[in-house]
């Protein structure tokens, strides 16, 4: 069906389709990991077939930049909010309220945020939203528009810091896309952020 529509109006029905997915995704709080774990899926297989993602760098390379970039993007993370906490507790109250309602709880909520959710939001957002943007503009500006779509989706939430967090990663994941043009260099960036973030140095240590 999008295959017969001009360019500019496939990828607008594109992502009209994908924000009304994660729409329903954060209505109810019960379901959301099933919800959210079903569309990264289905992200993923979009990606995978309509994209065409990247892998230029050696294993030992993407291990070393993506555990350095993931403990960078962490402490970028985590000292925002240490300084807005400084000044009011609205920062923590909202971790914490975003945290009790999607929050995860148990080691199958931290395997599919490692397996299915990190390498998802990574091929959907950086692999195949961006690359696509670059026919229409400059990488730059591709970087910050898909970033800046990748914080929309977290927007549903409600959680306005994670919105902000995920504008600052995904522009610093963007451009690490485009420098080293590696796929699973941006998805270890991106499990080694979660592990730090909900596992080792939780922001409310």
């Amino acid at each position: 069906m999008l295959g017969v529509l001009n360019p500019h109006l496939r990828w607008t029905s594109l992502l009209i389709v994908v924000y009304v997915l994660l729409y329903i995704t954060f209505l109810n709080e019960n379901l959301f990991w099933y919800a959210y774990t079903f569309t990264m899926l289905l992200f993923m297989a979009l990606s995978l077939v309509l994209g065409k993602i990247e892998d230029d760098v050696q294993t030992w390379e993407y291990l070393v930049f993506g555990i350095g970039y993931g403990t960078l993007t962490y402490g970028l993370i985590a000292t925002a909010y240490r300084f807005t906490s400084f000044f009011s507790d609205a920062a923590a109250v909202s971790v914490e309220r975003f945290l009790s309602d999607y929050g995860p709880t148990t080691v199958w909520h931290y395997m599919l945020l490692i397996l299915i959710i990190a390498p998802g939001e990574e091929l959907f957002w950086r692999g195949f939203i961006q690359q696509k943007l670059k026919a229409y503009m400059s990488p730059f500006f591709a970087v910050l528009v898909s970033s800046l779509l990748f914080g929309l989706s977290m927007s549903f939430s409600g959680f306005w810091l994670g919105v902000l967090a995920a504008i600052t990663s995904g522009i610093l994941w963007g451009l690490l896309y485009e420098w080293k043009k590696s796929m699973p260099l941006i998805i270890i960036t991106h499990i080694t952020m979660t592990i730090l973030l909900f596992l080792v140095l939780p922001l409310d240590f």
